[in-house]
Order: C-alpha cells, then sequence, then structure tokens
C-alpha cells in the first residue's frame, strides 16, 4: 500500500511534507509490535495514527480499544485498565477484566497518557516490560500480549522535570516517537480540509456545500487555528447550518471566527492575535496623547522669543503631522497651514494688560468612552448606517459594533 493509498482508505486530507512523513513513520513500524508515542496540540488527529498502526499490523483482526486516560477518574483508573476482583473496593460487586486483558493480542491506544496518575505508570510500565500485571485485589500475575499506542499533547520533558510523568516510562513508550504537525504548519492543507468538511455537512444537512472567494480563502490560510483540525471541522459546520449565503466573503468568515481571535491581516499580525479593539484604541490614545504634549512644549519654545523661530527638521516633521489631512477615521483635527522648513514661524500674542497670561492650555478630554463613541459614529456615517461594513472598517465584529451602539445609545 502507498502513501495515497493509505489516505484514501482513512480519510486522510493533506499533502504537507510534515504530514506525510508521519504516515510513512506509522506504516513503516505497522508490523512489528515497537510502542509508539504520537506528540501533537489537541486536534491535530492524532487518533487516526493508532487507527493507521493497528490496521496495517497482523493485529488487525483482534482488539482494538482506544482510552481516553484524562477521562478517567484516578480512583479507578487501575481497575478500568487492569480489571478488579470482586470486594476489593466499595461497588465492587463482581470480579471485571480490564483493557490490557480484554484486548489481549490486540493494540490499545492510550490517549492523554500524561494524564495517568504515578501508581497507575508503575503498572503500566511493568505491562511494557514484561506483558505482566495484577487485577486491582489480587495477587495473581496475569500475561498479555498487547500492542500499545500512546499519545499526549503536553511537553512531556517538562511533565518529567516537574514531576509528573516518569522519565523511564517515557523511553519505553517512545520507541518510536511521531509528531503531527499543527494546522497552522499546514497552510496547503487548510482549503483542501474546508472543501472536504463543507462537502461532508452539505451531504448530511442535505443542501449546497459553502463555498469561499479569493480574499475569504486568504484569510482562511493566515488565520492561526488554535484548535487544529477539530477547530475548523466545527467552523465550518457553523457556516453550513446559520449561514445565509453559500458563497462566502472575507467580511463573512471573519464575523464566524471567535471574537477574542478576530483580526485584520492588513494591520495585525497572525503572532499577535489576542490584541482586541480596546488594546489598540489605548495604543492609538496615548499616542494622540504623547503628541499633543510635545506640540505644546513646542509653541511655549516659540512665544519667548517673540513669536519668532526657526524650526529643526524634527520640529518641523512633528508639526507636519499635525498639519497633514489626518484619517477622518481617527480624528477630526486639522491645524492651519504651517510654514516650510526655510521659512519662520511667527507668533503674534493678542495686545493685553500687564496681568495677561501668556497662554491658555485646554485639555482635551482622553475618554476613552468619547473615543470609542466618536470612533463609531464616523465609521457608521461613512458607511451609511451598515453595521458590517463600519465594523470591519473599525477592526472589531459586527456583534460587538451592535453592543456598543446599544451601549452608547446610537442611532446609525
Amino acid at each position: 500500500m502507498d502513501l495515497q493509498q493509505l489516505k484514501q482508505r482513512f480519510g486522510i486530507i493533506g499533502n504537507s511534507p510534515s504530514l506525510n512523513r508521519a504516515l510513512e513513520v506509522a506504516m513503516q513500524v505497522a508490523p512489528t509490535d515497537i510502542s509508539v508515542l504520537v506528540t501533537g496540540e489537541s486536534g491535530t488527529g492524532k487518533e487516526i495514527i493508532p487507527q493507521v498502526i493497528h490496521q496495517l499490523s497482523a493485529r488487525k483482526h483482534n482488539e482494538y480499544i482506544a482510552v481516553n486516560c484524562g477521562a478517567i477518574p484516578e480512583g479507578t483508573i487501575d481497575s478500568e485498565l487492569f480489571g478488579h476482583e470482586k470486594g476489593s473496593f466499595t461497588g465492587a460487586h463482581g470480579s471485571r477484566k480490564g483493557y490490557f486483558e480484554v484486548s489481549d493480542g490486540g493494540t490499545i491506544f492510550l490517549d492523554e497518557v500524561a494524564e495517568l496518575p504515578l501508581q497507575t505508570q508503575v503498572r503500566l510500565l511493568r505491562v511494557l516490560e514484561t506483558g505482566e500485571f495484577m487485577k486491582v485485589g489480587s495477587s495473581k500475575v496475569l500475561k498479555t500480549n498487547v500492542r500499545v499506542v500512546a499519545a499526549t499533547n503536553e511537553n512531556i520533558q517538562q511533565a518529567i522535570a516537574s514531576g509528573k510523568f516518569r522519565e523511564d516510562l517515557y523511553y519505553r513508550l517512545s520507541t518510536v516517537p511521531i509528531t503531527l504537525p499543527a494546522l497552522r504548519d499546514r497552510k496547503e492543507d487548510i482549503y483542501l480540509l474546508f472543501r472536504k468538511f463543507a462537502a461532508d455537512f452539505g451531504d448530511k444537512y442535505r443542501m449546497p456545500g459553502v463555498r469561499l472567494n479569493e480574499d475569504a480563502v486568504s484569510i482562511l490560510e493566515s488565520y492561526p487555528w488554535p484548535g487544529n483540525i477539530r477547530q475548523l471541522k466545527n467552523l465550518v459546520e457553523q457556516i453550513s447550518v446559520i449561514g445565509t449565503s453559500r458563497q462566502i466573503s472575507a467580511e463573512d468568515l471573519i464575523h464566524f471566527l471567535p471574537q477574542k481571535m478576530n483580526f485584520s491581516p492588513a494591520i495585525i499580525d497572525s503572532s499577535k492575535d489576542n490584541i482586541n479593539e480596546r488594546e489598540l484604541m489605548y495604543k492609538f490614545l496615548f499616542e494622540m496623547k504623547k503628541d499633543l504634549t510635545d506640540l505644546k512644549k513646542l509653541v511655549l519654545e516659540i512665544i519667548p522669543n517673540g513669536g519668532t523661530s526657526s524650526l529643526s527638521p524634527d520640529q518641523e516633521n512633528l508639526v507636519n503631522r499635525f498639519t497633514n489631512d489626518v484619517d477622518t477615521e481617527t480624528t477630526t483635527t486639522k491645524l492651519l497651514p504651517l510654514p516650510t522648513q526655510k521659512e519662520e514661524f511667527t507668533y503674534s500674542p493678542p495686545v493685553q494688560n500687564d496681568n495677561f497670561s501668556v497662554h491658555e492650555e485646554v485639555e482635551e478630554s482622553l475618554s476613552l468612552e468619547e473615543r470609542e463613541k466618536e470612533l463609531i459614529q464616523k465609521a457608521l456615517v461613512k458607511h451609511k448606517g451598515k453595521r458590517k461594513y463600519a465594523a470591519a472598517d473599525l477592526g472589531i465584529s459586527e456583534r460587538t459594533l451592535y453592543r456598543k451602539i446599544k451601549e452608547y445609545n446610537l442611532v446609525d
């Protein structure tokens, strides 16, 4: 069986080199009885590797059992894995076979193996080394011939350093390590997976599959996907069920992405996807305040010289930042044209009595709420009340914009 046939048999989508390498290693190790440790982030599809290994091995006609170690309470995990005798603990009304006894001659997949208690890790280590175990409440040694494939999304080295995971067990499990790449490292596979999920959900719900335009595909591939394939699949199902259009634009796709992870590819780098609109506004306001403070200092330096002073290049740059037309989406501030670098800046103070004040400093409002309200009003006016486009221009979700409109009692 070649790699392409393997993908067709198990429904694996993707052609990234890192994915292909992981599958090739799984195919090579399958005919042996070597223990395998599969690592990778949550949602990368680690559960497919033990299935491939089992189905391509001589054990394929025997039991295959998948166990989520993190979902079983610590008090019952030994009983689930190794079985127990009647009366061995409260509620043990009869003897019970554990997974290692049931899967004798087959394969057992221990998912989230790093969640196992240390006591259970000792029992597992004995099974891997000698094939022997004892039921809870029994002194009789039993034998089992089980192929163990384990998986985890934790950093095992850190778990070992913190004393959470036994180092000797790690070396027994990871005879052959296989790492599945994160979805963000398989950019060439993201759109292929989207199309596959869209077709599947279209058939499931008896409706046309959703499609993406070119801009939406770019956003899809630049999104960091912290939940990996699982998150992408859930997103496609959500769009398929509640989307009002079968043709998805970039704005539509951004609307469906989690609110805390919304981003604008043209403004914010994907590595800073946790920055929200409030943090951006704070940064903008602090920069504006600093510029205003510098401008006031410049004016105060000019006034004692009789209102006449030549501007240095740095001072001219500061003045030009305020004399140029400022983006109406962020502020309405405009100042009168000032002289060029070779001209002189002249200030004529008004004629007053001896007790006149040199200048009157008016402190502008730096209220975040007022600035936010002002920006929202301008965006709504610019886009003639169309909230979707106003939200995109502001860099926030349409849902957040709607909430802000109600909060500030705005009429769009």
